[in-house]
């Protein structure tokens, strides 16, 4: 394949923006203390200089340059026009220039429905006992920052600092994030924003402090304390706690508010990394995400890949574009790439109307003023005169009309705005209650429970459709919602979320993406007490607040990312990722197969190898280990040269004289190209970290028109660490166009443990 190292934006001259000139490793890679003198960092920032100076002159380079990346990666951003970027890009020391492109966020009881807790309780599970509640660990978020005042970061009853905690806590005051020994670390990046057109001057750029929210809520589940009499709204009260509350945590505050559509800009997020990688964490967790793209043109992918490199486990979301296909994000192999699903837990709030039907929905918002039907119409019926029907039933801003809204109950579809923002506009009409609609596309499998600003409630699909028409057949229809009660043990669950990224990977369809699903709708977790500095934000204050997403669901991974690497400190980052997957499972709680938010079955593309099973991952049997070189033998089949590769891991790496993508030592199965009558060999290896001597045996399902052999199909293991190869055949059945992709697997198994590997493949015509 041909890669252009450089990223053409549409061709426009003499107009400068931001760059991010990546050259790799430094030769040190973070191995000595070189980078701590200060010398050091000043010689490698002089370097930088340097080779911008040649192209620019040294004054204009000074001028142009913002970030010099000192310690892991080794690279700067400047402000450059597309010829320059064009020519920097042909230095031989240049691994690839690309546009600091920004990026947008993904956006408790959790933890007991994933076993991790009994009842509810705080009685621990076998993973939190034998990971000490993930004490020892160090997770770090890229994200909005923290809230440090919250209790889910009090540090009473921790002792000193890790020792290999090498990080800081930028601007150290009461106005900025005052750190603990708990919240240890917490750092602001902001040059990237600025340079887009961010407003410096905002007292929010000058600390890791959070005034958004969602960087404290993804901190807090990934490692939060325990804190009983959590309540939102006092609908919700309980024990919140994060994956690891025990763990010790970090902020890299990378996020800022929206400019033109973006919140995170790339070279801010490889500053964040350069940083955590210093610093000593375990975990890195990355709630953020854009379009797909070639590894050496996406910052996440580079920083990951650095990490990794580290032994640092890097967890990101899948992305809140679904339910389309191909819309996945964060598809670097490297990094774990997380969907989302819904618990078994509901805050129910029903719709009942004049005619005894009962709509089942879910809020958190409060009682109706008097318990009585209220008058119910489309937001349609109550438009304002200059609005669209369309508009109105959106219930978009200045859509409504106040006489007509007062004091009814108003029937929104969802789309196009935020769903809170729905309420307040009905609110502002004066409207009594809401009842909002998923349309086709949202489904009836997903609702969220949201603060709303007036009583309220989400209904599904269906109930919608039946919802209108019971509003269009009576002549003075009439509806009650019922204050929001808190169902736990709801069937089915998990079911996918409608917003929830879908496969298959557009970079790489080789390497199934997303590769796990964890809870993600409907999330309690610590958050803002910030006022907002926009008149038309909400103006609540929530000490914990309830959001989705696949933001929400990839800390959950996050910290069980955290309980592994305390049990297992030597396991390698892909070691922990194949626990986590080859033992997550493909049925929900009324053992049928997951669905999706039309409640149809869901398939890999969708949930990944399955729903997280945190304690099963602590005994996976099987793991398919990757080491950096396998990684490089990955890049060496997606056609980067050797003169690249050397640069990006900073010592010589000879390709293999076959090297194939297909032959990724990845725990998932995926060929997007089986032609029919043909067959295609794909080998896989397993390290046995069970029991020893062993023997497993595999089980396999095939996908409908795919024969699957494997061969051997026994393993014996004489000892601990053994690995052994095995090779898995595909051979179409019968030569024939598919309408899609079909699905299977294969199971090693010794009768204890279950080894699952998904397979995804495409059948064309020979």
């Amino acid at each position: 394949m041909v890669l252009f190292m450089f990223q053409i934006p549409n061709r426009v001259q003499g107009i400068q923006r931001n760059y991010i000139v990546y050259l790799g490793s430094h030769s040190h890679d973070g191995k000595s203390s070189l980078p701590d003198d200060s010398y050091s960092v000043q010689a490698i920032t002089e370097s930088h200089h340097n080779l911008l100076g040649s192209f620019l002159g040294s004054e204009k380079a000074r001028e142009a340059i913002g970030y010099s990346y000192t310690w892991n990666i080794n690279g700067f951003t400047a402000k450059l026009d597309e010829a320059e970027a064009a020519e920097i890009a042909k230095h031989p020391d240049v691994v690839s220039v690309f546009l600091d492109r920004g990026r947008k966020l993904h956006t408790t009881r959790s933890w007991d429905y994933l076993s991790l807790e009994k009842n509810g309780a705080g009685h621990p599970g076998p993973l939190w006992k034998a990971a000490k509640f993930g004490e020892g660990t160090i997770i770090a978020t890229l994200d909005t920052g923290v809230w440090p005042e919250s209790k889910s970061f009090d540090d009473e009853g921790y002792g000193p600092v890790p020792s290999k905690w090498k990080g800081i806590c930028q601007n150290n005051t009461k106005a900025g994030v005052p750190c603990n020994r708990k919240l240890i670390g917490a750092r602001f990046f902001s040059k990237g924003y600025t340079q887009a057109g961010g407003n410096p001057t905002n007292q929010s750029f000058l600390s890791a402090r959070d005034s958004e929210g969602h960087g404290t809520h993804t901190l807090s589940t990934a490692g939060g304390n325990f804190v009983p009499q959590a309540k939102i709204l006092g609908a919700v009260k309980g024990t919140a706690k994060g994956g690891a509350p025990r763990a010790r945590v970090a902020a890299y505050k990378v996020c800022w508010p929206p400019v033109n559509e973006s919140e995170c800009f790339d070279s801010d997020i490889l500053a964040a990394f350069d940083a955590a990688i210093h610093d000593g964490v375990d975990v890195i967790s990355v709630s953020l995400g854009g379009s797909a793209d070639e590894y050496f043109q996406d910052a996440v992918a580079i920083g990951s890949f650095h990490a990794v490199k580290k032994g640092i486990l890097v967890s990101c979301s899948a992305g809140n574009s679904g339910p389309l296909p191909g819309t996945v994000s964060n598809l670097a192999p490297w990094i774990t790439t997380v969907a989302a699903s819904t618990l078994d837990r509901k805050f129910v709030a029903s719709v009942q109307l004049d005619n005894g039907l009962i709509l089942k929905g879910e809020s958190l918002s409060g009682p109706l003023p008097q318990n009585k039907t209220y008058p119910l119409l489309s937001a349609a019926q109550a438009r304002a005169a200059h609005a669209t029907v369309k508009d109105a039933l959106l219930c978009k801003p200045k859509t409504l009309d106040p006489k007509k809204a007062k004091g009814k109950i108003l029937a929104c579809l969802r789309g196009d705005i935020g769903r809170v923002e729905k309420g307040k506009i009905a609110a502002m009409a004066g409207a009594s209650g809401m009842i909002l609609c998923n349309d086709k596309i949202n489904g009836d499998g997903d609702l969220t429970a949201d603060p709303h600003f007036l009583p309220a409630t989400q209904i599904g699909y269906r109930d919608g459709v039946a919802l209108f028409r019971y509003i269009s057949s009576t002549k003075h229809p009439k509806a009650y919602i019922t204050p929001s009660t808190s169902m736990v043990n709801v069937k089915p669950a998990p079911v996918m979320a409608d917003f929830s990224s879908k496969g298959p990977n557009t970079i790489a369809p080789y390497v199934l993406k997303p590769d796990i699903t964890a809870p993600g709708v409907n999330i309690i977790a610590a958050y803002t007490e910030a006022k907002p500095t926009d008149p038309s934000e909400d103006p609540r204050k929530f000490p914990y607040n309830i959001l989705s997403g696949t933001s929400m669901s990839c800390p959950h991974v996050s910290g069980v990312f955290g309980l592994l690497r305390a049990v297992y400190p030597h396991w390698s980052p892909s070691a922990i990722r194949s626990a986590i997957m080859t033992t997550a499972r493909t049925r929900d709680n009324a053992r049928n197969p997951i669905l999706d938010s039309t409640l149809e079955k869901a398939t890999p593309f969708s949930y990944g190898s399955g729903h997280i099973r945190p304690n099963r991952a602590m005994d996976p049997g099987l793991v398919y280990d990757l080491s950096v070189s396998d990684y490089l033998d990955f890049l060496c089949a997606r056609g980067y040269n050797k003169t690249l590769l050397k640069l990006f891991s900073d010592a010589p790496h000879e390709c293999p004289k076959h090297a194939r993508i297909m032959d990724l030592n990845y725990p998932s199965i995926a060929v997007p190209k089986l032609k029919g009558g043909s067959s295609i060999t794909m080998t896989r290896k397993v390290k046995n970290v069970g029991k020893s001597p062993a023997r497993y045996a595999v089980r396999i399902k095939e996908p409908k028109g795919v024969s699957v052999s494997v061969k051997p199909n026994v393993l014996k293991f004489n000892k601990l660490g053994e690995e052994k190869k095995f090779k898995v055949i595909l051979k179409a059945k019968w030569n024939g166009t598919a309408d899609d992709y079909v699905f299977g697997g294969i199971t090693w198994t010794d009768g204890i443990h279950y080894v699952r590997s998904p397979i995804a493949v495409y059948v064309v015509t020979a």
